[in-house]
């Protein structure tokens, strides 16, 4: 199949029409073989008939004269009490009258005549043209013991013998007629004998054997008990019987023909011949003289020469015409594919990028034709494609550009080196910052304020992309900028809230956490702007977020006010600064992380390190994500207080007296 599948069109409608055509034929050819045989053998049959109705008609003319003397014969004994002499000279008449009669006797029933001997039967017969008369004696002839005798007196009707050879009688092949003779003694109607008529099978077996079908077809005889009394093979005459063959041949539709025959029956059935074993077909039809039956073989092959000959210039005339059709479809169908081939090969080219690919000229608009205008469109439409994707796909990479550019630039105003402060002992940061595109708008900053002060600050800007990156980078500025001129975290927002609100026709927004710890006692001021608020993480106990310090969303509003908040870290705590990028990734169930998860990731990795810790963070969330993109950006940012016990000076009770102010604020709020 994938052989045929890959062949051209012309191929294919060649194999197509040579495939239909050679089954139609075969189904014509075949159809008119079989009903060329259907009426040979209907003729066949009809001549069977007439053949078999015409044999038995010749046969019955020779027999029925011959029952009808018997009869005659027989009413003439039992009428006039024929005896002696005047029998021998009925019997000799009947021989002299009648060519087709053999002989003929009278055989009495011992003691049937008075005063004659116990067996008494006179028998005329011909002998080379002469006319002989003589006695059959009880003695060596036994006349009252053979069939011809016995069946007769036992059905009490005239019965045609089975065909014998009359040894001590006329010494010849034979089949007699017998007629029971009766006769009144003493008021009563009693048995007196058997009259009977002889007649010799050889004319039989001539007119049989001169019966010519065809070549080698041929009848036969069968006799009531089915003997065959002809047949071309000589041995089976007489010696052989149609159930004898059928035990022979190991037929069993020998059987059931033969029965056929013996109840008189007409058939035709296919047959098989005892002396060729050609088939053919067997007619068969009762004489209706003697039961016997006439059997005719038709042998098939001499029969049918005449429908073979039709069949065999049939096919060869159909198939000159058949190979002349299908030479003029292979031209056609060449010539019709010849625009396709060329198409296919110009089709090539054009996939391989030769867009200026001549195609086939187009001389008619037919199917080929407008398939080849299509891919003349085709081609001059991925020109302008081509154009048009070559211009964007610049466009593209300019842009893809700028924002490389733009995310190298963001990342370049984000502190990258860590420790930041390698000098200072106290503490230790560490931030990272995963976008969810190219350019994000979350950021992070720590820097120092003072010798003894780091501000610390993390934002996450409304928005994604270009936009969100350029107001990150004004928020950022301005927040270092308001917390350089000396403002506290909660000033410093309000500041910077009153700046980006300004004629914000974006609306956009941020929301930012800003603290500013003191290295020396470890205390922290902070305002909140709208984030997520910080964990604590204790060297020993649980672990909690800082206090609300109440704040908006920053940039969003003119006018708002911002809360300072403050607490204390010990030695050894950890604060973890972190944006709704990881309590709020998605997986793709479009279930959240939660602040709950990542709470309890902390438990498992507070012990650690601040960069495997924001590592391993990262980790569970991308873990947690899978195949669902990032919806938005991941930022973190750590810190761990380790203390100074070695510096205690006026800044520090400074710090603490405000931190102390924060709360106080807080408790009232």
């Amino acid at each position: 199949m994938r052989f045929i599948r890959d062949r051209s069109i012309a191929f294919k409608l060649f194999l197509l029409l040579f495939t239909c055509n050679f089954l139609v034929f075969l189904l014509v050819l075949g159809n008119n073989y079989r009903m060329s045989r259907r009426v040979v053998l209907e003729d066949v049959r009809v001549k069977a008939d007439l053949l078999t109705r015409s044999i038995s008609s010749r046969i019955r003319t020779v027999l029925s004269p011959v029952e009808a003397v018997v009869r005659n014969l027989t009413g003439t004994v039992e009428r006039f009490y024929l005896e002696g002499d005047d029998l021998f000279k009925a019997v000799r008449g009947v021989v002299e009258d009648n060519p087709d009669i053999f002989g003929s006797a009278v055989a009495m029933e011992p003691g049937a005549l008075p005063g004659a001997p116990d067996c008494f039967a006179p028998y005329a017969y011909r002998d080379s043209g002469r006319i002989l008369t003589t006695f059959l004696d009880c003695d060596s002839y036994r006349y009252v013991e053979r069939d011809w005798y016995r069946i007769p007196r036992l059905l009490e009707r005239a019965v045609w013998s089975e065909p014998y050879f009359d040894e001590g009688g006329g010494d010849i092949l034979m089949s007699t007629y017998s007629v029971p003779l009766y006769r009144d003694i003493q008021g009563r109607r009693r048995f007196a004998g058997i009259v009977t008529s002889d007649i010799s099978l050889a004319w039989l077996q001539e007119l049989v054997s001169s019966i010519r079908v065809e070549q080698s077809g041929y009848a036969f005889l069968l006799s009531a008990k089915g003997t065959l009394l002809t047949h071309p093979i000589s041995d089976l005459v007489m010696n052989k019987t149609m159930f004898g063959m059928a035990r022979l041949e190991g037929d069993p539709r020998v059987v059931d023909v033969g029965q056929a025959m013996v109840r008189g029956e007409h058939g035709f059935v296919p047959w098989v011949s005892l002396s060729t074993q050609e088939e053919g077909w067997l007619a068969f039809a009762p004489v209706e003289v003697g039961g016997w039956s006439l059997g005719v073989f038709f042998p098939e092959k001499e029969l049918m020469e005449s429908v073979n000959r039709l069949t065999r210039n049939a096919l060869l005339l159909g198939s000159g015409g058949f190979l002349a059709l299908l030479g003029i479809v292979f031209l056609a169908a060449h010539s019709m594919t010849r625009p396709l081939r060329e198409l296919a090969q110009s089709t090539v080219e054009i996939a391989e990028g030769n867009l200026d690919a001549v195609l086939p000229e187009v001389r008619s608009l037919d199917e080929i034709g407008r398939l080849t205008r299509a891919f003349e469109h085709m081609t001059q439409a991925l020109k302008e494609h081509i154009r048009r994707l070559t211009e964007a796909t610049r466009a593209r990479e300019r842009i893809e550009s700028e924002l490389s550019i733009a995310r190298d630039i963001q990342m370049g105003i984000l502190p990258k080196l860590f420790p930041p402060f390698p000098e200072e002992h106290q503490v230790d940061i560490y931030a990272v910052i995963l976008p969810a595109r190219e350019v994000g708008g979350d950021f992070y900053d720590f820097y120092r304020v003072d010798s003894d002060r780091i501000c610390f600050v993390i934002g996450d800007v409304s928005g994604k992309g270009v936009p969100a990156s350029l107001f990150m980078a004004v928020a950022k500025t301005l927040i270092k900028a308001a917390v350089g001129g000396g403002l506290g975290p909660g000033d410093a927002l309000r500041r910077v809230n009153e700046e980006l609100a300004e004629e914000n026709e974006a609306c956009m927004f941020v929301t930012v956490f800003l603290g500013i710890i003191d290295l020396r006692t470890g205390g922290i001021e902070y305002a909140n702007g709208g984030h997520n608020r910080p964990f604590v993480l204790p060297k020993q106990g649980e672990i909690a977020v800082l206090p609300p310090s109440n704040g908006a969303v920053v940039g969003a509003l003119e006018g708002l006010d911002y809360e300072t908040g403050g607490a204390f870290l010990k030695e050894g705590d950890t604060l973890l600064l972190y944006t709704d990028g990881v309590t709020e990734a998605l997986n793709e169930q479009l279930e959240l992380f939660t602040e709950a998860r990542l709470k309890r990731l902390l438990e498992d990795v507070r012990a650690k390190s601040l960069k495997d810790t924001a590592a391993r963070i990262v980790s569970e969330v991308k873990a947690f994500a899978g195949a669902a993109e990032q919806a938005d950006d991941i930022t973190l940012l750590a810190l761990t207080y380790y203390g100074d016990q070695g510096r205690n000076d006026g800044g520090s009770q400074d710090t603490a007296r405000r931190i102390e102010q924060g709360r106080t604020t807080h408790d009232e709020t």
